[in-house]
């Protein structure tokens, strides 16, 4: 069937609008739960705080403080206890002795600067938009979703060591995996950092299927230390991988919800009921088990994401938007890892 002779149609139309919609659809992930976990203990400590008394409000500021950096090098101590004494036992009437004291071991980390630089010229600022107002505004929400994505890959997902920089090198953060050394389950050829100071890399060994044993070993050692870790972090490849441990071997069918479950979303093992959180951020063949209260971001007074318009050279206007934070790994004998797993 031919259009009618001399119909006018579309095809040949000048000047019809266009129609696009006014709705921007963005589907690029930016959850960042390791950030997110060291922001709701932050809220967890807040509200624990609020419930103390008048008395300890000092004791409140000090903690408050742990988590500010105000030198590029920030700085904290741990304290470790002496080792368990079964001889322990003294005379009935005895003259006491001092016992050796036990220093704080003193750790420290780098201020490192990420961040992004939005420019859009007058012209496109002066435009009619489609989803958004203003083209500024609108690129500068983007990256800052973008620089928080940049400071979670860097925090979880790099194998980098602290370094202090110079005129010519930009200053680096020591990452989670230069610092946990004391609970770790690797495979072979695979080490630790030399210590746990975050100025050392961790070294890959051969590749192995992750498994339910390697993930209790861990757990068991970071109990041993005395660690209560809470948040299990993997990739999207042994989060599978996980959903197919001890209680889970199979899909689990609810016919009357409709529904098949075949995900663990918890993990209640023998010290205790830890989170499983996927992270696209952190490297695939790393499995974290965290103490999330045992870490935290400490940002350089006054530049936690902060944004500002940078010097008018020409018809456009730009903005440089950053943070100057550091990583603080409050114990790491609190957390552990299992690493060296298979990524496919």
């Amino acid at each position: 069937m031919a259009l009618p002779t001399n119909t006018f149609a579309t095809y040949e139309a000048i000047g019809n609008r266009e129609d696009l919609s006014d709705v921007i659809y963005r589907i690029d992930p930016t959850e960042t739960p390791f950030m997110s976990g060291i922001e709701k203990e932050k809220e967890k400590e807040k509200e624990k705080e609020k419930e103390k008394e008048k008395e300890k409000e000092k004791e409140k500021e000090k903690e408050k403080e742990k988590e500010k950096a105000s030198a590029v090098n920030h700085e904290w101590q741990t304290q470790a206890l002496a080792a368990v004494n079964t001889g322990n036992v003294q005379l009935e009437g005895d003259d006491a002795t001092a016992d050796a004291t036990t220093s704080t071991v003193r750790l420290g980390n780098i201020c490192q600067i990420s961040r992004k630089t939005p420019r859009v010229t007058g012209t496109q600022r002066a435009v009619e938009h489609a989803g958004r107002d203003d083209e500024m505004a609108y690129q500068e929400m983007l990256k800052g979703l973008e620089l928080k994505r940049d400071m979670e890959a860097i925090l979880v997902g790099t194998n980098q060591a602290k370094a202090s920089g110079n005129d010519s090198t930009a200053r680096t953060t020591a990452s989670v995996l230069s610092w946990i050394k004391t609970n770790t389950n690797k495979g072979a050829g695979g080490s630790d950092p030399a210590a746990a100071l975050g100025a050392n890399t961790r070294t890959d060994g051969t590749q192995r299927i992750f498994t339910e044993a390697n993930l209790k070993t861990v757990l068991q050692s970071v109990w041993n230390a005395g660690g209560k870790p809470d948040v299990i972090m993997t990739g999207g490849f042994n989060k599978q991988v996980f959903s197919t441990f001890t209680g889970r071997a199979s899909p689990i069918e609810d016919t009357k919800a409709k529904k098949i479950t075949a995900a663990v979303d918890a993990y209640e093992s023998d010290f205790g009921t830890l989170r499983i959180a996927p992270n696209r951020f952190m490297r695939s063949r790393d499995v974290l088990a965290l103490q999330m209260d045992m870490w935290a971001v400490a940002y350089l007074n006054g530049r936690r994401f902060v944004s500002f318009p940078l010097a008018k050279t020409g018809d456009s206007d730009w903005k440089e938007i950053l943070s100057e934070y550091t990583l603080v790994a409050r114990n790491e004998k609190a957390s552990g890892g299992v690493f060296d797993n298979t990524t496919s």
